[in-house]
C-alpha cells in the first residue's frame, strides 16, 4: 500500500505502488544443503542457542518422550539478506507467464492443479481479473507465483548462492505461509491445502457479516486511530472499526462495519488525511468479523505436520520469530483476527542491520513499503 503516484491496488493486506522441570540438551542436526535449498546444520555444528526439552509421559505402562522446540530459539537472529513475499493484492494477470520457461517452477503450477481440482495456472495467466481478484483464488495463486520466483531465481547464474545466503524470510499475511514453506516448516502442496483453505474460510466469514476495508493515506498510526475512534461514537457495535494494516509511515488500512468505515471515509478530511482509498476486498480482513474462520484453520493446521523453520521466519501477528510448531499453529490461526504488524517488521529488520532483501512473486509492493521506510535500503524484485 505505497503511494507515491497513488496508483493502488489493494486487497487483503496490500496495495501496490508505483515506487514503491525439563532438562536441557542441545539440538543437533545433520549438515547439507538439499535440492530444495535448505541448509540444515551438521552434527559437529552445534545450533546456536537452540535446546530441546523433554518431558516424559506415563501412557500404561510405557513412558513416551515428546521433544517441545523453545520458542525462543530465532529470538538473537541478526538478519543479513531476506526473502520477502508479497500478501493479496499483488495479484495480476500474466502472472506465471514466465515461470514456465524453468522446469522446476512449472512444475509447481502442475502440482498445484492437482491440490486445487483445476487449472490454476491458466487463471493466473489469462483471468479473468475478476475471478483472479477473488479471495479463494488470489491466496493459493499467490502462494504458488511467489515460491516459482524462487525456482526462477535458483536457475539463474549465481542464483542458489543468494537463496544459500538467506538468513531471515517473512510475508505480508498471506505472504507468511509463503514464507514458512520457503523456510521449511511445511511441504509445498500443505502449504498450498493451508492457503487454499484460509482464503474459503475468509471469504465465507466475509459473506456472514456487512464489512469492508479502507485505506488512509498521509495520517500517521495515531491519527489513523483518532479518526476509528471518532467514527465509532457514531455505529454501533456490529459496526466498530479498527486499523488492520499497519503497513509504514503514512499508509494505513482501517477494517470494520460498513457503516463504520462510510463514517471513517466522511470524517477522513477532517483529520487531514491525504486521501481515502476503499479496497476491492470481501470484508473485514484482520479483525473480529473474520472469526468464523478461526476454528477452521485451526482443524487444518491441526491435522498438518510443521517443523521448526530452518531459518527465522517473522511473524504478521507480533512481528518476532518462532520457532516451536505448536507456537507456530496458534499464530497462524490467530493472524486472520489480528491486525498486520508490518511497519514493525520492516523496522526491526532494518534496525538490526539488514543488508539485502529481495522480493520475490508477483508485484512490487513490498519493494515500495521498504524503500518508503529507507530510501537507501536494497531490495531487488524477482518476479514470476
Amino acid at each position: 500500500m505505497l503511494f507515491s503516484a497513488f496508483t493502488i491496488n489493494t486487497t487483503e493486506s496490500t496495495c501496490s505502488s508505483t515506487t514503491m522441570s525439563c532438562s536441557s540438551s542441545t539440538l543437533i542436526l545433520p549438515s547439507v544443503v538439499t535440492k530444495n535449498g535448505f541448509r540444515r546444520f551438521s552434527s559437529k555444528q552445534q545450533l546456536d542457542k537452540s535446546r530441546v526439552f523433554m518431558s516424559s509421559i506415563s501412557v500404561g505402562s510405557r513412558a513416551a518422550a515428546s521433544a517441545v522446540v523453545d520458542d525462543a530459539l530465532f529470538a538473537d537472529y541478526k538478519p543479513t539478506n531476506a526473502f520477502l513475499f508479497p500478501g493479496q493484492g499483488a495479484q495480476a494477470v500474466g502472472m506465471g507467464v514466465e515461470a514456465q520457461k524453468v522446469p522446476a517452477a512449472a512444475e509447481l503450477y502442475k502440482r498445484a492443479n492437482e491440490i486445487m481440482g483445476f487449472d490454476l495456472l491458466d487463471i493466473c495467466i489469462n483471468g479473468p481479473k475478476e475471478k483472479l481478484d477473488s479471495t479463494v483464488l488470489s491466496q493459493p495463486a499467490i502462494y504458488v507465483t511467489s515460491l516459482a520466483a524462487v525456482e526462477m531465481l535458483r536457475a539463474r547464474e549465481g542464483g542458489q548462492l543468494i537463496i544459500d545466503s538467506v538468513d531471515v524470510t517473512c510475508g505480508l499475511s498471506l505472504g507468511e505461509y509463503t514464507a514458512l514453506a520457503f523456510a521449511g516448516a511445511f511441504s509445498f502442496e500443505d502449504g498450498l491445502k493451508l492457503v487454499k483453505l484460509r482464503g474459503e474460510a475468509m471469504q465465507d466469514a466475509a459473506d456472514a457479516a456487512k464489512s469492508a476495508m479502507v485505506s488512509i493515506i498521509g495520517l500517521d498510526s495515531d491519527k489513523v486511530q483518532q479518526l476509528c475512534d471518532a467514527a465509532n461514537e457514531e455505529v454501533d457495535e456490529a459496526n466498530k472499526v479498527q486499523i488492520a494494516n499497519f503497513l509504514c509511515p503514512g499508509n494505513y488500512a482501517v477494517s470494520g462495519g460498513v457503516k463504520g468505515i462510510e463514517a471513517v471515509e466522511a470524517k477522513a478530511k477532517s483529520f487531514k488525511a491525504r486521501m481515502t482509498v476503499r479496497l476491492a476486498v470481501a470484508g473485514a480482513f484482520h479483525t473480529s468479523f473474520m472469526n468464523p474462520a478461526v476454528s477452521r484453520l485451526e482443524t487444518a493446521l491441526g491435522a498438518t505436520e510443521i517443523r521448526t523453520p530452518r531459518i527465522p521466519v517473522i511473524s504478521n501477528v507480533d512481528a518476532q520469530p518462532h520457532a516451536d510448531p505448536d507456537t507456530i499453529k496458534k499464530i497462524l490461526a490467530s493472524q486472520v483476527t489480528s491486525p498486520v504488524q508490518w511497519e514493525t517488521t520492516i523496522k526491526t529488520l532494518l534496525t538490526k542491520g539488514l543488508k539485502k532483501s529481495y522480493e520475490l512473486g508477483p508485484g512490487k509492493v513490498i519493494a515500495g513499503i521498504v524503500k518508503r521506510m529507507d530510501r537507501g535500503a536494497e531490495i531487488e524484485n524477482i518476479g514470476a
